[in-house]
C-alpha cells in the first residue's frame, strides 16, 4: 500500500497484485486534483494499468473535468457512437449503456443494444485509430443485479509468460486493425458507409514498450483483421492464438460493478471486455477517454482502400 497526501487530500494506492490493479482511496473526483495528487495517479498507473474509485459522486461534467486534468479527452469515438444515438451532454463523453434515446432500456433490437455485444469480446477502445487512447474512464450510474462485470487482461504479463521461440516470431511483426472487425465477426452488418470510412485500418507493432513502465508488452486484440506478411489465414490464426494466451485467468481481474464506481484503465496496457448481464434490467455507464501522444505506424494508401480484400469503401 503507498500513500500521498497534499493539503487535504489523502491518496491511497492498494495493489490488487504486486503490478496489477489497484484501489485508490481517499479523492474526491469532483474536486479540481493537486499536480501531485495527478502526478501519482499517472505513476500508478504506470505500475497497475487499472485504477479502482469507489463511491465517487459525478455528473457528467465533474467527469470530464476529472478526465481532462489526466490528458486531452478524444472526441473522434463518439463521432460513430453519434450514429446510433445522442444521449451525453458533451462529445467527449461515450454512452456505454443498454437506454435507448428516451431513457428507457433499450429493446435487444436496438442499434444500441447490438452494439453494445461486440464489448463483450476482447478488445482496447483504441488499437483502431491512428491517435489512439492513453486512459479510459468508465463511471458507473446504474448497474445491474446479475452479471455485467468488466474484465481487463494483462499485456505485460502475457508478454513475459511468452516463451522463447514465440517471442523471435512476433518480434518484429507488424498487425492491421480494423475498427469494425469485432462487430463484423458478430455478423453486425448495419454500419453505414460513413461508419466504415470513418476510422480506415491502421497498423501497430505486435510487441510494444510501455513509454511509462519501460515493460513489453503484448499488443493484440480482436480488432486485428491480419499480420503484414502473412496469408490472411496465418495471420488470423496467430493472432487468435496469442489472444487466447493473453486472456488467460491468471492473467485477469474481474470488477463487479456498483453505482458510484469509477475505474480508469490504460489502453496500452490491458485488453477488457464487458460480461453478459439480464438485459431487461438498466445498466447506465458514461466513458471519458484521453489521447495518447504515440501514433499508429505509417501505412501506405493502397492498404487504406482494402477491407477484407475488398475494394474501397
Amino acid at each position: 500500500m503507498t500513500t500521498s497526501s497534499v493539503r487535504n487530500s489523502t491518496l491511497t494506492i492498494t495493489p490488487v497484485t504486486d503490478s496489477f490493479v489497484a484501489e485508490a482511496r481517499g479523492l474526491d473526483l469532483r474536486e479540481a486534483q493537486e499536480p501531485a495528487i495527478l502526478r501519482e495517479i499517472a505513476n500508478a498507473m504506470d505500475r497497475y494499468a487499472v485504477l479502482v474509485f469507489r463511491g465517487q459522486q459525478l455528473s457528467q461534467a465533474e467527469q470530464l473535468a476529472f478526465a481532462r486534468q489526466m490528458g486531452p479527452p478524444d472526441t473522434k469515438l463518439n463521432a460513430i457512437m453519434k450514429f446510433i444515438q445522442n444521449r451525453m451532454d458533451s462529445p467527449e463523453i461515450s454512452d456505454i449503456s443498454n437506454v435507448d434515446e428516451s431513457g428507457e432500456v433499450a429493446d435487444k433490437n436496438h442499434r444500441q443494444a447490438m452494439m453494445n455485444i461486440g464489448n463483450r469480446i476482447w478488445h482496447t477502445d483504441s488499437s483502431f485509430m491512428e491517435t489512439p487512447w492513453r486512459y479510459s474512464m468508465l463511471y458507473a450510474v446504474t448497474a445491474v443485479s446479475w452479471g455485467g462485470q468488466t474484465q481487463w487482461a494483462d499485456l505485460r504479463a502475457a508478454y513475459d509468460a511468452l516463451d522463447d521461440r514465440m517471442r523471435e516470431l512476433i518480434d518484429d511483426l507488424v498487425a492491421e486493425h480494423y475498427a469494425l472487425q469485432s462487430r463484423m465477426i458478430l455478423g453486425y452488418t448495419d454500419s453505414s458507409e460513413a461508419e466504415l470510412k470513418l476510422f480506415p485500418p491502421v497498423r501497430w507493432p505486435l510487441v510494444r514498450t510501455h513509454a511509462g513502465s519501460g515493460r513489453k508488452l503484448l499488443f493484440v486484440s480482436s480488432s486485428i483483421r491480419e499480420i503484414i506478411g502473412m496469408s490472411l489465414p496465418a495471420g488470423r490464426e496467430l493472432a487468435a492464438e496469442l489472444l487466447e494466451h493473453a486472456t488467460q485467468r491468471e492473467f485477469v481481474h474481474s470488477h463487479q460493478w456498483a453505482p458510484g464506481d469509477f475505474v480508469m484503465w490504460d489502453n496500452r496496457s490491458v485488453l477488457h471486455r464487458g460480461r453478459r448481464f439480464d438485459e431487461t434490467e438498466r445498466r447506465e455507464m458514461r466513458r471519458v477517454a484521453t489521447v495518447d501522444d504515440v501514433p499508429a505506424l505509417p501505412i501506405d494508401e493502397d492498404s487504406r482502400t482494402k477491407i477484407f480484400g475488398q475494394p474501397a469503401i
